[in-house]
Formats: C-alpha cells, structure tokens, sequence
C-alpha cells in the first residue's frame, strides 16, 4: 500500500500532485520504510480530492486501531491551503474527521489560504491540535449558488441554501469560540469575511500560531 502511495506521487504531474502523503523524517533515512501520517490538501474541495483525502485517513486512522499500546499511536496532520469549493464535500470530509478524531488525533494546519469550505475543515481537527501559519489568511462566507431558472426552481434553490447555511453555521459554532448569532451577524454585515492567523486564534478557528 505504502509503496503504491509513493509510486502515485513520485510519477504524477505538477497538475495532479495535489495531494501529498509524506513524512519527510521517515523518507530521509533510507533504511526504513516511510510511515505516511501526513495529508495534504493543496487544492479546491472536490468530490475526487475528498474521496482520496476520507481514503488515507481511514487508513491511519486503521493503523491506529490496530495498535495495542496508546503510545505506538501518532497523530493524521492534515496540511490545508485551499479556496474552497464544494459544500456537501466539505461536509462529507468533516463528518470523517469528526468520527475519526475519537480514536485518532487530528493535527490541522492552515497555510497561505484557508477560504470558504476549508474554514470548517481547519476548524474540525482535535481542539488543541490546530495551527495555522502566521502569514495564512482566512476567509468566511455564506454559502453560495448558482443555478437559474423559473419562479419554483428558485424558490428550491433557495430553501437548499438556506438548510445548507444552518448546517454550516451550526457546525461551524460547534467547533469555535463563536456562537451561532455571532457567525449570521458576522456574515450579515460583510458577503466576504477576511481574518488573520490572530483573529482566527481569537475566534477559536485555530489554537496555535506558527
């Protein structure tokens, strides 16, 4: 499996590497094999990208379980820089994340950009656990779309929103310093809420500054 990972990744091209499972200590010495404990998301969230991101952790998160001493178990870093993208994949990796970090820690660190969907997935690892580089900016908004059409097909549209929005708001609450009313009242006041590593920390997005 290990081996396969890094066949994936050493073949594939500047377009495709855009998921990097890598422990550089383990691949600097040469004698072992590379214990893989880091994901990265460098990407928009899609339903492919999450589809392999929910993949490699489930499988630490299983090399996890099988260890019997607390001690041999290490934590799933989880290296995020994106723009966003899909709300219901953001959910579905988020729900994994929520599930998985029972029984397996999960390290987030926030780096250049964490926009849109990637707030919550920053948000979502094991409190305590969740840095975010000095320079990375983020950015909060409400859920968006697209689609046109007649009167009823609106009317759908906007109602799917609106029950996507409080999921959102809800979970977003959940895992932060910030209240449901705190989040409708940020995001009522500006379409595009920019924050620094500081305020993120301050709002409870993030622990650890580095």
């Amino acid at each position: 499996m290990i081996k396969k990972l890094l066949d994936k990744i050493s073949s594939a091209t500047d377009e495709e590497q855009k998921i990097v499972l890598l422990d550089p200590a383990a691949l600097a010495d040469s004698r072992s094999e590379p214990d893989l404990r880091t994901i990265g998301m460098f990407c928009d969230v899609s339903e492919d990208k999450v589809a392999e991101i929910i993949h490699a952790m489930l499988y630490l998160n299983e090399i996890n379980r099988l260890e019997k001493s607390s001690e041999n178990k290490k934590p799933i870093d989880f290296y995020i820089s994106t723009y966003g993208g899909s709300a219901d994949d953001m959910f579905a990796l988020y729900d994994i994340m929520r599930t998985i970090r029972q029984e397996s820690e999960i390290h987030t660190l926030g780096l250049g950009k964490v926009m849109s969907a990637g707030v919550l997935l920053l948000a979502g690892g094991t409190k305590g656990k969740r840095r975010i580089a000095k320079n990375c900016r983020v950015m909060i908004h409400s859920v968006a779309a697209g689609n046109h059409g007649n009167l009823q097909d609106l009317t759908n549209e906007l109602e799917a929103i609106q029950d996507l929005q409080d999921m959102y708001t809800s979970c977003l609450a959940a895992e932060t310093n910030m209240t449901e009313g705190d989040i409708k009242e940020m995001l009522n006041r500006n379409v595009n809420v920019y924050l620094s590593a500081k305020e993120a920390v301050q709002l409870g997005i993030a622990d650890i500054i580095v």
